[in-house]
């Protein structure tokens, strides 16, 4: 669940602590954190080695550590990081499967209820960039998401446009909650093949996607599930959603019940006057995927 703004928000809460600490050791207490890697190998490349930046790369957490060695992060569906006091880190804490000992007393514990998170160790600069030139794409938070370069990118496919905002390796960060928004806000059914937008629609989608993600990092990021602060808070994006998980309720813009369809393999929600169905070519069935009508 975690995506751009939630990561975004882990990032800025954990940042002044731990930029500049002294990474004194890793514990990690479930091997599948970074296989195939052998977690002594892990823990002892980052052994010893000061803090220089923590960073974001879309969904990812990157600590930059001294020698250009790199701890990446990925929280997947359910993984969270706390920040905490040796005091307060208790030996039964559910789900722990990483901890991170810092110069201090202090201690990051990577917490995951369904252990899909990982954890990977990269030895140069070179590497790391390479490790995400081969998973991300453009970060939508950059000045190279424009609207020139998503026509580029969306330029003859045939994709749904929700599909496409959910291809990691094309727009970086992006995951369910705020497609949904995105589109709503740009007026755009998440069935629509994206090749097919037009310029104006391309410009409003990319602004879209942008103030969808920068409205969810002003909440702290969206709670539904697991996802937690560093301090172990919840988000409150979700209680600003404009059409995610309103399935039923009236519209912002139109007062339309909202609907939930089927997109890209996930539960979507649109307006249906907003976000009109795209025309079905002659001769082809056009069927609702939630099978709603």
């Amino acid at each position: 669940m975690p995506e751009l703004p939630e990561v975004e928000t882990i990032r800025r809460q954990l940042a002044p602590t731990i930029e500049g600490a002294v990474l004194e050791s890793l514990e990690i207490l479930d091997p599948r954190w970074c296989s195939p890697a052998h977690p002594g190998q892990v823990a002892d490349a980052v052994r010893g080695r000061r803090i220089e930046a923590l960073r974001r790369r879309g969904k990812y957490l990157v600590m930059a550590l001294r020698d250009e060695v790199s701890l990446v992060m990925h929280l997947r569906m359910t993984g969270t990081l706390l920040l905490v006091s040796a005091a307060d880190d208790h030996p039964g804490r559910a789900h722990l499967r990483v901890r991170v000992s810092l110069s201090g007393s202090g201690r990051v514990l990577f917490c995951d209820p369904r252990r899909f998170g990982t954890g990977v160790v990269l030895l140069s600069d070179a590497a790391l960039e390479d490790y995400f030139a081969a998973r991300l794409g453009v970060e939508p938070l950059s000045a190279d998401f424009t609207a020139e370069a998503l026509r580029e990118l969306a330029a003859g496919r045939r994709a749904p446009v929700k599909a496409f905002l959910l291809a990691q390796e094309r727009i970086a960060g992006v995951g369910n909650i705020y497609a949904d928004e995105a589109l709503f806000r740009a007026r755009i059914h998440p069935l629509r093949p994206v090749g097919t937008l037009k310029r104006p629609q391309l410009s409003a989608l990319r602004d879209a996607v942008v103030e969808s993600l920068e409205a969810g990092i002003d909440a702290r990021g969206a709670t539904i599930d697991d996802f937690r602060h560093a301090d172990g808070a919840r988000g409150s994006f979700q209680d600003r959603f404009l059409v995610h998980r309103r399935e039923a309720e009236p519209c912002p813009r139109c007062a339309t019940p909202i609907r939930k369809l089927r997109a890209a393999g996930r539960g979507t929600y649109v307006c249906p006057k907003c976000q009109p169905r795209p025309r079905t070519r002659p001769g082809k069935v056009d069927v609702d995927p939630a099978g709603t009508g």
